[in-house]
């Protein structure tokens, strides 16, 4: 069953009308396609209408729809002979960061991501997407392991941010993003990082300081989520939306500002409409973003990484 967020209610009316109209003119009932037609034409213009001038507290609950493809998703969909890497040969394997060896486009690759899980079972196993010290650490040593055999890496974030526990702190948990930060920088190969849903403050920068980073048209990419603004500034987690739109975390406000490079336009209605098209859609951005670097030798993506981000924030930069 479809999942609707609370300002498509509008348009979850209308899909109930149709299901309910297309169960009736089942074989044995009465046909009543003039009148499915009729409204499916007026749910599809209602969809177009509502998705074309999305606030950003409503794209922010797009981006994290329960149904939007995952990092796992994007994985299993775009790379080929996908070979799982654990462990940050120091504590223990994060289930947050997935990563490891495979095939993107028949060329070989580096693959990292942030998971949130699909189900109850799978979001515990992967602590909501929220890492822990040695899921960056073990980021870091798959990226030496990319600049070692001269592998691109492609990275694929969807995270609230790290995870705040006590233990994280314990070992280390601001250090480890910051070398996981120092990492993808540094590193002699291109950095390809796509933001395919949430992308929330140091957790997500961690896997996205790339040559190119692209963005989802309905994800967002921000220093802190809305809600724990709200709660800093006013103290109120209900003045979210307010937040949202303060922070400028949309695809439109990043690339207007040169803090991403693309966007990936999704299927109307979001991601979760068509999980299939946004993950071919994102994949075309990726090699789009991906050719152009492979001819640049180590020390130019290095200097043109780093002048890059020493940019960002400057006037007129």
């Amino acid at each position: 069953m479809r999942h609707f967020l609370d300002f498509e209610k509008p348009i979850a009316e209308l899909e109930g009308k149709i299901e309910e109209l297309r169960r009736m003119s089942e074989p044995g009932g009465i046909n009543i396609a003039e009148e499915v037609a009729r409204l499916t034409d007026k749910a599809d213009k209602q969809l177009r209408a509502t998705y074309a001038k999305l606030t950003p507290w409503q794209k922010t609950q797009v981006a994290r729809h329960p149904d939007r493809p995952r990092a796992l998703d994007y994985i299993r969909g775009l790379i080929e002979d996908f070979t799982p890497l654990a462990g940050d040969r120091a504590f223990a394997d994060d289930a947050a960061v997935p990563g490891g060896l495979g095939r993107f486009k028949g060329r070989a690759v580096v693959v990292l991501g942030t998971e949130k899980g699909a189900d109850t079972e799978s979001r515990v196993k992967h602590n909501f997407g929220m890492a822990r010290p040695e899921g960056y650490r073990k980021a870091r040593r798959l990226i030496a392991l990319a600049g070692r055999f001269k592998l691109p890496v492609l990275s694929f974030v969807d995270t609230s941010g790290a995870f705040p526990g006590v233990e994280a702190e314990a070992r280390g948990q601001a250090e480890a993003i910051a070398r996981s930060i120092e990492a993808c920088l540094d590193a002699p190969v291109p950095v390809v990082a796509t933001i395919i849903g949430e992308g929330g403050s140091g957790g997500a920068i961690a896997l996205a300081a790339g040559d190119q980073v692209l963005m989802l048209e309905h994800a967002i990419y921000s220093v802190i989520s809305p809600e724990g603004c709200a709660s800093i500034l006013w103290r109120d987690a209900a003045q979210a939306a307010t937040a949202a739109e303060a922070l400028r975390l949309t695809a439109e406000d990043l690339r207007r500002l040169k803090l991403i490079d693309a966007i990936v336009p999704e299927p109307l209605g979001g991601a979760h409409r068509d999980r299939e098209a946004t993950i071919k859609a994102v994949g075309e951005a990726i090699e789009r973003a991906l050719v152009p670097l492979l001819s640049q030798d180590g020390a130019a993506l290095r200097a043109h990484r780093r002048q890059k981000f020493l940019e960002m924030g400057r006037e007129g930069g």
